[in-house]
């Protein structure tokens, strides 16, 4: 007969400034009659942070128990799959704004350099996709790119010079919208005052729109969406947000067709083309149509059921129901517009 351990909250002595954040175990099982004051055992450290996550983040663990006159205590825990937690990395140092919240290491960048970024993303993103999600963001900043490529589960070499991505928090539910941005410290330290907004913007623009992402909704869509959220009203010119297929289109060099999803893999090579040409058939959408229309064939798309139909055949049909012209037609508009690159 097992006897259950009860779980109980207890605070994160490694998040001093975080308040409103719990942890505390479960699953996790004692022998009724146990002869030794010392064993290890598997269990699930559940986390949430109050404000920030929907669902509890749940990290597999191996917990060495103690028992002594008060019972039974952890003396050491230890990640045992999965991404592993931020302070699996080192010490925690939090930073909070009006809407986000910034944890890093303590041997790392000085979280507080990303509040303001955080906090001017947020309306920037509302203003375009509503107040139906959050509002907020969280946002993780390792002290290394090994350490953004760990909390990934990802091969280093494969994210280098990646700024951020946004993910979803481990063990969630499968449909849990991604809810947290992981920042690459090294990539992102590159970049200006601009980049880094734009860079963060997009992201959080993936968190907001995630509700309505779905496996089939192309990746030029949904990365094309997050560009041109993040460079609107910029003030930038066509040219200067999207160099690289400019300096194609100059060398005759002209795509024939809109991104693949293959084309956005980590590595993979043209990949600035690829999200530049996103965002050029995005924002011919909002030129044309209006920025509504961009915000209704981008949530058609994610409410579509996903059966009967390959992409292409629900693409062109959403593409005629909400903007009055298929996908031939679409495609042929953005490459009148790639051409004006030329200059």
């Amino acid at each position: 007969m097992a006897g259950l351990l009860a779980a109980r909250a207890r605070s994160l002595p490694e998040w001093s400034g975080l308040t409103g954040a719990e942890a505390s175990y479960r699953n996790l099982v004692l022998p009724s009659s146990v002869a030794a004051d010392r064993l290890t055992v598997a269990a699930e450290l559940v986390v949430r942070i109050a404000g920030y996550d929907e669902y509890p983040v749940v990290y597999p663990r191996r917990i060495e128990l103690v028992r002594d006159e008060g019972g039974w205590r952890v003396v050491h825990e230890e990640g045992t799959g999965g991404p592993p937690a931020l302070w699996d990395l080192g010490a925690v140092r939090t930073a909070a704004g009006a809407r986000c919240l910034v944890l890093g290491l303590a041997e790392g960048p000085d979280p507080a350099g990303l509040v303001p970024v955080g906090d001017r993303a947020v309306p920037a993103v509302s203003a375009v996709w509503g107040e139906a999600w959050s509002g907020r963001l969280l946002l993780e900043l390792p002290a290394t790119e090994p350490q953004f490529a760990r909390l990934l589960e990802a091969d280093p070499a494969g994210w280098a010079g990646l700024a951020a991505v946004t993910v979803a928090a481990p063990g969630a539910p499968l449909h849990t919208p991604a809810d947290r941005v992981v920042i690459n410290p090294e990539a992102f330290g590159k970049l200006s005052d601009f980049g880094r907004q734009v860079v963060v913007t997009h992201e959080t623009t993936h968190v907001a729109t995630r509700a309505d992402t779905r496996a089939w909704t192309p990746l030029w869509l949904s990365e094309g969406v997050a560009d041109w959220t993040a460079y609107r009203d910029s003030g930038r010119t066509p040219r200067q947000i999207a160099p690289e297929l400019a300096g194609d289109v100059a060398a005759g060099k002209l795509p024939t067709a809109l991104p693949a999803d293959a084309d956005f893999a980590a590595g993979a090579t043209g990949i600035a083309q690829a999200y530049e040409q996103s965002w050029l058939a995005c924002d011919l959408i909002a030129r044309r149509y209006g920025t509504g229309r961009l915000v209704a064939f981008y949530r058609a798309v994610g409410a579509a059921d996903g059966q009967g139909e390959d992409r292409e055949q629900r693409t062109d049909r959403l593409l005629r129901a909400v903007l009055g012209v298929g996908l031939a037609e679409f495609t042929r508009l953005w490459l009148a517009d790639v051409a004006t690159l030329k200059g």
